[in-house]
């Protein structure tokens, strides 16, 4: 259970959202304290999936982003204009998701889509624009799936869930451990990472035994035996990864849970995972606590303008909004829909201090993998 004001500042921030996407069928935003003949702001759409198996990483990339934005504004905006940061709530659904994409595109000023959380909604979105044809870039988002790349809108920058996994696996390898557990959260994970994980772990020559909850995670965990493998890699989610944990607690053999980005290690430990358990999860960004200038800055305007602890995925959603200001700010002339797209279409390398962003032959910009961990005391490692 989370504490209180925890939960509450995080999903005030969602339940903004609706009102901010209320407003965006509007034909245009007031600009309060603005001159008659200042430049019209332009507006950056994100859109962030509100589902329960999502809002985790939802929420906390869109704290990221509003802090980037906002920080981008207090310097000046992108080449001297004002951005206006149009969120969007859906609720899964196909309905919802081609809502929120009506929407921007009957915003006139809206020039971007930046920083769609979680993956579902991203992996969606990317089909979905490619249906429609539509002439607008959509950067940053927390896609996972590399097998999207390439596609010619789309611009992940963030490592895919495959490199996770073969990051994860890799480290076992190093440590010469023999074989490993895949615990999937559901039947949906279960069919939709099965293959990724099969071949990191032949690749990697490590046996693998997989486990799909068909009787629910906590009955999983409780039938886990001595022959089940020490080293479990679960995917899934944070509240899904609490279940599993409390439901091994009291077996008689140490299990180690290995996690990838989706996990938050912080909110894990808020809604009691078992401390029983040594849990590690990959992220693609840097640590939080980094000395790197641009995860400095996050720490920094995050506690200027939210009450919110520094997270993995806050941290991305910051760097998506710094990414996408950044190639925004190199459009010579008109910044339209089109010139934006085009830019970010060079795929041009980009230091974000710190943070690189350099694009594959596959189209993804970002293959940055690193892992924490909490320890059985309690205590968040990095």
């Amino acid at each position: 259970m989370r504490a209180p004001v925890f939960d509450w500042t995080r999903r005030s921030v969602l339940r903004g959202a609706a009102s901010l996407a209320a407003s965006a069928a509007a034909p245009g935003w007031s600009q309060s304290g603005k001159a008659a003949g200042a430049p019209r702001a332009l507006a950056v759409a994100q859109i962030v999936d509100s589902t329960p198996g999502q809002l985790d990483v939802s929420r906390d990339f869109l704290i990221g982003s509003r802090a980037g934005w906002q920080e981008i504004n207090k310097q000046g905006g992108v080449n001297g204009r004002t951005i206006q940061h149009l969120v969007l709530e859906v609720d899964g659904s196909a309905a919802s998701l081609r809502g929120a994409l009506d929407t921007i595109q009957k915003t006139a000023n809206c020039v971007v889509l930046s920083g769609t959380a979680g993956d579902r909604a991203a992996s969606e979105l990317v089909a979905l624009l490619k249906q429609d044809q539509h002439d607008m870039a959509h950067v940053a988002p927390w896609l996972q799936n590399s097998d999207l790349d390439g596609d010619p809108r789309t611009f992940p920058i963030f490592a895919s869930r495959q490199d996770q996994i073969a990051q994860a696996i890799k480290s076992l390898s190093l440590m010469g451990v023999p074989e490993m557990g895949a615990v999937y959260a559901s039947e949906q994970e279960y069919s939709l990472y099965r293959k990724d994980v099969e071949r990191a772990s032949v690749a990697l020559k490590i046996r693998l035994l997989s486990f799909k909850p068909t009787g629910g995670l906590t009955q999983l965990g409780k039938g886990l035996n001595a022959e089940t493998p020490r080293i479990l890699l679960f995917l899934g989610g944070t509240p899904e990864l609490v279940q599993f944990t409390q439901s091994i607690d009291k077996q008689a053999r140490q299990r180690y849970v290995l996690a990838l980005a989706d996990v938050n290690l912080q909110t894990l430990m808020q809604m009691g995972a078992s401390r029983h358990t040594p849990i590690m999860a990959t992220q693609v960004v840097p640590m939080v606590n980094a000395s790197v200038p641009i995860v400095k800055s996050y720490r920094q305007t995050l506690a200027r303008l939210f009450d919110e602890p520094p997270t993995p995925q806050s941290l991305a959603g910051y760097i998506a909004a710094r990414y996408t200001s950044e190639v925004l700010s190199t459009v010579q002339g008109a910044l339209t829909r089109q010139t934006a797209l085009l830019a970010f279409q060079q795929r041009q390398v980009v230091d974000l201090n710190g943070f690189r962003v350099s694009f594959n032959a596959q189209g993804r910009g970002g293959s940055y993998v690193t892992q924490s961990m909490i320890t059985p005391d309690g205590r968040l490692l990095g």
